[in-house]
């Protein structure tokens, strides 16, 4: 590929990286700042409040789907890029700045919880925006490969933010962390999402969308990005969230929530399942270009239905070895094992979405049935784990992943190969068969 290629997969998936990067800080961070904002007491209390609020930010993403996938369809996909870097942005400033409990009661609360409506806003449109970029802006026979670099960007997105806070442990008392530390993870978010505005400010728009904007034969004006144009396209919509459903929560379970299961489960040390989960999503992240890649050479369903297979019949093993691993390299070699199944989902599912829809709804089409999908399962997957932990019956949450990946599985067998679609010939011929005669 030529240099403005890489010029836009960069732009287009950079932002992932600050995104993703702010967005599970959070969750990682909260043991330091949940005393923070809540009276002194239970320390399980505090963060379940943490959590709670951390959960809001999920069921923010399907109302920004909605809001930037109009955006996107609408205004064009740089707009759409622009404004969700601008909200996670500011989502940063605010956690970086919030008063503590001590300072201002409450307040400091509900400056956090400001802060996690934005990020569920913007995250809820990120990915369909930069998904849509990434598919439009290649050429056909590298769309696979383009659009493997959201994944790798999302995933570079926790390595960062696992590796900082590995260093912060290692060079901060736990004291300064508890105090002011975990400020700093946000204050470096907001940085990244300055530089990445100021990057996406002097992208392209896509030739694709910028040629529909002036075709007559899209869809049209008024409908552009609206709910009545996505609910002519509900087969694509329904899906997205059915194809959507094994994978997020394969991914969710070994990439959030694997360093707490190493550590509560299996017994591992903190810093020794901080490790392993850091190693694992470092090959993870290379292994995702190699396997789009490998989509624009054989298609998108085989890759699909690998992952729903070996997920849906390795679940159950790898979780049980997991719980016994014992030691760091028997528990990373699991962990390897499982992100390389879940690659055959992460590594495309981008552009399967973004190939399903016409132009004029492509952006809304990706966002908000993915927004539900992930709101419904991979939100609540570390949720659903602890219930089945509580309830003294966990191996069932591994059955639970097992199944949703064989709901996902039947979609893979039965929808039809993406790959070869021409983005601008399917929506014109979509938009002159739904003409009147």
């Amino acid at each position: 590929m030529g240099r403005e290629q890489w010029k836009k997969i960069l732009v287009g998936s950079a932002g992932n990286m600050v995104e993703w990067f702010d967005w599970f800080v959070y969750a990682s961070f909260a043991t330091y700042f949940a005393g923070a904002f809540f009276p002194d007491g239970n320390p399980t209390a505090q963060l379940m409040n943490t959590a709670g609020i951390f959960a809001v930010g999920f069921f923010m993403r399907p109302v920004g789907g909605w809001l930037l996938g109009r955006v996107g369809d609408r205004k064009g996909r740089k707009a759409a890029l622009t404004l969700t870097v601008t909200l996670m942005s500011a989502s940063a400033v605010l956690i970086a700045v919030a008063p503590t409990y001590a300072v201002a009661g409450y307040g400091g609360a509900v400056v956090l919880l400001i802060a996690r409506l934005l990020q569920g806003l913007s995250v809820g449109g990120e990915y369909a925006a930069s998904a849509t970029y990434l598919t439009e802006a290649s050429a056909p026979e590298r769309r696979g490969f383009a659009s493997s670099f959201q994944y790798v960007s999302m995933t570079a997105g926790q390595i960062v933010g696992l590796g900082l806070q590995i260093v912060l442990q290692r060079t901060m008392s736990d004291d300064a962390l508890h105090s002011w530390g975990w400020r700093i993870p946000f204050i470096i978010g907001a940085l990244g999402a300055a530089i990445i505005f100021w990057l996406r400010r002097s992208m392209l728009e896509t030739e694709v969308y910028a040629e529909s904007a002036d075709d007559d034969a899209t869809v049209g004006g008024d409908d552009k990005g609206t709910i009545k144009a996505l609910w002519a396209h509900k087969r694509e919509a329904f899906l997205v969230i059915a194809l959507t459903m094994g994978g997020t929560v394969a991914y969710y379970t070994y990439t959030t929530y694997l360093t707490k299961y190493l550590s509560n489960s299996a017994g591992l040390s903190k810093e020794t399942a901080t490790l392993v989960s850091f190693c694992a999503l470092v090959v993870f992240a290379c292994i995702q270009p190699l396997a789009g890649a490998l989509s624009d050479r054989i298609g998108r369903r085989p890759l699909l239905i690998t992952f729903a297979v070996g997920s849906t019949f390795l679940t159950v093993p790898i979780m049980t070895l997991l719980q016994h691993a014992g030691s760091f390299w028997p528990a990373l070699g699991l962990a390897l094992l499982a992100l390389v199944v879940v690659t055959g989902y992460t590594s495309i599912n981008a552009c399967v979405k973004a190939e399903l829809f016409p132009t004029g709804i492509r952006a809304l089409g990706v966002a908000l049935p993915y927004a539900i999908a992930n709101a419904l399962f991979g939100g609540t997957a570390e949720y659903v784990a602890l219930w089945f932990k509580n309830a003294g019956v966990e191996s069932g949450f591994y059955w639970y992943v097992a199944g949703c990946a064989a709901v996902s599985l039947i979609v893979y067998l039965t929808m039809r190969e993406t790959r070869d679609i021409d983005l601008s010939r399917v929506q014109r011929a979509e938009a002159v068969q739904n003409q009147p005669a």
